[in-house]
């Protein structure tokens, strides 16, 4: 007689390195960790923890049941070393692996689980709502430090103020400033206190000739222009000059220690105000390469004129920065042929190798900024990746840092801008986390518009293939450990790709093809509210590009870098953000839950977020149809008999925050989702 097994429950088993499933999540070494890993009630044989470079799997034991689920465990005392493992299921003759890409029939090639003992990230920034502010297009809160008309020459061309707060930018628009400053955002703390803002993330502040300032001219030192110009005088250039021989006002506001003095006064001030209210503040750092105009080099001979300065090593060949720099050959004074980064020549690559001086002298920055008397809380690091000459110092200077960084400051967190696996760096050595391209922002753009980040491709396949989001997603995912996962910045949009507003158009295009207008044109406001709906909802640190919430525009650089709209603000959109970030913030498994598939389909996703009894599923319909969908919400723990309420609910011509009850009935829970619409449930659990 032949008995024909029932086939094992892998929509069952779950496992991941949240609090939930591994406790303590964050080990020090000599921790005994508990992990735990769950499968349908009596349903499997045996779970065996298996560990990298171990010969033999270790049998688990079931040491908790509920209603619905066993839980298998396995204790281990984290030593010095990293620890990679997974999990192995037997069911008779059925067996299966379990890693952070879910379930596979074969013993997984990557995607482990990893434990770091001695690594975490910040508590304060997991989950955490963030604001990225470019400090020139937010407000403008003291015009006395405004740029003024000719003040000096950048890029070959004079600079100027911008009397209209909103005009579009020009597709030339480094040389352009509207005047916004670190008072302007100070005069705003009580608007993004309310919007529900945790962190704020800045632009660079720091000297530098650009409206970017990601080419810095003294990283010691705040920008007078967003800081405080105590000595003011000088003369702007001529309607003939077209270098900053004579531009001896910005020299005064840019160089006089009474203004760089005032200056990181004032910050100090300021951070003490937004910690005041609970808020943090995140620095840019741009270590891989400085700027021209910087005081080591001083191309533009702005310190030789000033006459208070050593001299720069583009002024002479026995500069104390000489080394600081690489030159192709020995033409001083004024040798141009130093190494650019990407070849720019207003982006002078430092040369950490060829100096240890500038290789402390870059730590001592790292360490001044989260210190006294500034504190700020952490570093966003730009082009991380490409600092140094190989990969191997790369490393050797990212390990540094954050030693440094963590010893001035232990709760200072290190974000890197980096493009493609980060695995590398994320080992427990080097950076905390990322910005979350492809871990949030690609995968959300190809789902929800079909377009990439910059709205120079469309790819008609991946819209709306729910299959392909969640590859993506645990792909990407799958080389974060969790306090990675959990304090990466979540953006649909910043300072290097188009708003994501206009990326709901579908449309390709940049304001050289189709005018700033265009940005606008055949928008949806249904897509844009599904893209918040998932950004806070999705593990990760929700991070706000200033104006998305009030209906800001824009092509990719630099017509992304518009004006906040003051006074012209949607204020629909900006009651919605505050809704979402409300619930984000009070509803704990949003912030540190574990994230469980649960459907993914044509034009359709469903997820769940789940630790002990805080409990949320999201569904997401980006079909121009209504779908009903049944949410196997069992999968997260709830009963059939217990309910579910909706506090959100999402489409195309506004939003409902009304409560609606939703019975769980054989483990699903019935959704009729509108077109273009998203739901937000919270499982009803006292």
């Amino acid at each position: 007689m032949c008995f024909q097994q029932v086939a094992l429950n892998k929509e069952a088993l779950f496992t991941d390195e949240t609090d939930s499933f591994r406790f303590p999540c964050e080990p020090e070494e000599g921790d005994e960790v508990v992990l735990l890993f769950r499968t349908a009630l009596n349903d499997i044989d045996w779970v065996y923890y298996i560990e990298a470079g171990s010969e033999q799997p270790t049998a688990m034991k079931r040491t908790s049941s509920d209603e619905m689920f066993d839980y298998y465990e396995h204790r281990k005392k984290a030593g010095c070393d990293p620890i990679r493992y997974c999990f192995q299921v037997v069911k008779g003759n059925q067996v299966c692996y379990y890693s952070r890409l879910g379930v596979e029939d074969q013993i997984p090639s990557e995607g482990w689980f990893l434990m770091v003992p001695g690594f975490s990230t910040p508590d304060w920034a997991k989950g955490a709502v963030m604001y990225q502010i470019f400090v020139d297009r937010f407000c403008n809160g003291d015009p006395a430090n405004d740029v003024v008309d000719d003040e000096y020459v950048y890029l070959k061309r004079k600079v100027n103020g911008i009397r209209d707060w909103n005009k579009y930018p020009d597709q030339f628009d480094v040389c352009s400033f509207y005047g916004g400053d670190l008072q302007g955002v100070w005069d705003k703390l009580d608007y993004l206190e309310n919007l529900g803002v945790e962190v704020i993330y800045l632009n660079p502040i720091f000297v530098s000739p650009s409206n970017h300032k990601y080419d810095c001219q003294d990283y010691d030192h705040i920008d007078p222009h967003y800081g405080v110009i105590a000595m003011d005088g000088g003369a702007v250039l001529d309607s003939e000059a077209t270098s900053n021989q004579n531009a001896t006002k910005y020299m005064i506001r840019t160089t006089a220690e009474e203004n760089l003095k005032e200056s990181n006064d004032f910050f100090s001030r300021f951070i003490k105000e937004v910690h005041k209210r609970g808020m943090k503040v995140i620095l840019d750092g741009v270590f891989n390469h400085c700027g021209s105009f910087h005081k080591w080099l001083d191309g533009e001979r702005i310190y030789e004129l000033s006459g208070n300065y050593e001299p720069g090593a583009y002024v002479s060949k026995e500069s104390p920065y000489h080394s600081f720099f690489n030159f192709q050959d020995e033409n001083w004074p004024y040798n141009g042929s130093y190494d650019g980064w990407w070849g720019h020549a207003t982006l002078p690559k430092l040369n950490y190798e060829g100096s240890d001086t500038l290789y402390q002298y870059i730590l001592n920055i790292a360490a001044k900024w989260v210190s006294k008397p500034y504190n700020a809380d952490g570093w966003r690091l730009d082009v991380a990746a490409d600092l140094g000459q190989s990969s191997q110092f790369n490393h050797s200077f990212w390990k540094d840092f954050r030693k440094t960084v963590k010893a001035a400051n232990q709760d200072a967190i290190i974000l890197a801008e980096h493009y493609g696996d980060p695995s590398e760096w994320l080992k427990g050595d080097e950076w905390d986390t990322v910005m979350n391209y492809d871990a949030f922002m690609e995968p959300v753009s190809w789902f929800l518009t079909g377009m990439e980040k910059h709205s120079d491709e469309k790819d008609e396949k991946l819209f709306g293939d729910g299959a392909a989001f969640f590859k993506a997603m645990n792909h990407h995912m799958s080389r974060m450990m969790a306090g990675s996962l959990f304090t990466a910045m979540n953006q649909l949009s910043n300072h290097d790709h188009s708003r994501f507003l206009t990326r709901t158009n579908k449309k390709i295009g940049r304001t050289a093809t189709e005018g700033p207008e265009g940005a606008s044109d055949g928008i949806s406001y249904g897509i844009f509210r599904q893209g918040v709906m998932l950004q806070m909802t999705w593990p990760g640190a929700p991070a706000i590009y200033y104006g998305d919430e009030a209906g800001v525009c824009g092509w990719t650089d630099p017509d992304n870098r518009r004006t906040y709209p003051w006074g012209n603000e949607n204020m629909e959109l900006i009651e919605f953000h505050r809704y979402m970030t409300d619930l984000h913030r009070s509803i704990k498994a949003l912030r540190i839950g574990s994230l469980k598939q649960l459907l993914a389909g044509d034009h359709l996703i469903a997820y769940g977020r789940f630790t002990g009894d805080s409990i949320c599923a999201v569904a997401v319909n980006s079909h121009e149809n209504e779908q009903e969908v049944h949410i196997p919400v069992w999968q997260l723990g709830l009963k059939s008999g217990e309910t579910m309420s909706r506090v959100m609910l999402t489409y195309e011509s506004g939003y409902n925050v009304g409560k609606l009850s939703y019975s769980v009935i054989e483990g699903n829970v019935k959704v009729l989702l509108p077109p273009v619409s998203s739901v937000l449930l919270v499982g009803n659990r006292d």
